[in-house]
């Protein structure tokens, strides 16, 4: 009994996806007005290279804004810290690393952006 259900299954199922392979070259066929859509949305007006480098730009942003946030709260941290030694050295190394990280963030926008240039240069654009 269930060696018949699963034949009668798998027949069904080979049925159905031949059924759909068949019609599915139809839909190639039909004119959807992909011209007009593309010309409202402006999907593919923009050149690869640049929409890459406009999320570096704004992710390196992001991140150099996280940098400053650190050190600012480092300062805080040496403000409140009210003399206590530990605390005064726990917002100096804070602080170090927001601006080590600051300066990583700094260098890595230079490197990528005279990549992207002169990826964008080489090739003609």
């Amino acid at each position: 009994m269930n060696k018949k259900i699963m034949k009668n299954l798998l027949s069904f199922a080979l049925i159905s996806m031949g059924g759909v392979l068949l019609f599915g070259l139809q839909a190639h066929a039909l004119d959807v007005g992909v011209d007009e859509i593309t010309s409202q949305i402006q999907l593919g007006a923009k050149d690869p290279r640049e929409i890459v480098a406009r999320i570096i730009n704004t992710a390196m942003m992001f991140l150099g804004i996280i940098a400053v946030v650190i050190i600012l709260l480092g300062g805080f941290k040496w403000m409140t810290a009210a003399g206590n030694e530990e605390k005064v050295s726990e917002a100096q190394k804070l602080m170090g690393a927001g601006v080590i990280g600051l300066v990583i963030i700094l260098a890595s926008w230079g490197i990528a952006s005279f990549v992207l240039n002169q990826l964008i240069n080489a090739t003609g654009n």
